[in-house]
């Protein structure tokens, strides 16, 4: 086979890229519902079946804001279902209804300690689930390798939260944000993606939830099936 031709099948695959341009993705991105990231987004906006991982400098910047338009697609037009774990703060209701979220679709987990990854890994393999929001502050790099591989093993949206001072560590996440908070505006950085740098950072309008904490207060009830999910099974 002659070499032009065997290089043309290589840039063929969707995890091979030119360096100057975003990868191919085998599965069309979710819309983030902010047309300037998905512009910089590989597939077009949040990857399925691949690990997000959020950098916000401090808590409260209205880094879930971030989220939102997406989740709400989720659970209102796809009918998935949405699963947050080890939330900070308990979750604001009447913030995330204004959102356009459907809160009979969303399971909130209180997994403390070693069982937040495993509800993440669980949730990842349990058939209808659209989107894991978990906040891991402090996980080893061996268990964000674990979770990136469950999630390419599904069609599901992962996101991971973790402080900014991480952006210095490696991670096997294939897309990270470091989020800087200035008013009704989140400035994005793209520290990784699948294809070409940039530079500039991206500074993205959004609306601010019913109250202060930006859909992080007032709680949602941890539901049956999302308390399941947080008990280990015994062997």
């Amino acid at each position: 086979m002659p070499s032009s031709l065997t290089l043309a099948h290589v840039l063929d695959r969707p995890d091979v890229w030119r360096g100057d341009t975003l990868a191919r993705t085998p599965l069309p991105g979710v819309p983030t519902g902010f047309a300037e990231l998905d512009r910089e987004l590989p597939g077009g906006g949040w990857p399925r079946g691949g690990l997000t991982e959020i950098l916000p400098l401090r808590r409260g910047i209205g880094e879930l804001s971030l989220l939102l338009p997406a989740l709400a697609r989720l659970s209102s037009d796809e009918l998935a279902w949405l699963v947050c774990v080890a939330s900070p703060h308990p979750l604001h209701a009447p913030a995330l209804h204004e959102s356009g979220i459907d809160l009979s679709r969303l399971l909130v987990a209180s997994a403390p300690g070693r069982d937040t990854a495993w509800v993440c890994e669980r949730s990842l393999a349990t058939d209808g689930v659209g989107a894991v929001v978990a906040w891991l502050p402090e996980v080893q790099s061996s268990t964000l390798r674990r979770l990136q591989l469950a999630a390419e093993s599904s069609r599901t949206l992962l996101f991971v939260f973790r402080p900014a001072a991480c952006a210095s560590q490696s991670s096997p996440a294939p897309l990270r944000l470091a989020l800087e908070g200035e008013g009704d505006k989140l400035i994005v950085r793209l520290l990784k993606r699948r294809g070409g740098a940039l530079s500039a950072s991206l500074p993205i309008s959004i609306q601010r939830p019913l109250c202060r904490h930006h859909a992080l207060a007032c709680p949602v009830p941890v539901t049956p099936a999302a308390r399941s999910l947080s008990q280990p099974a015994v062997a």
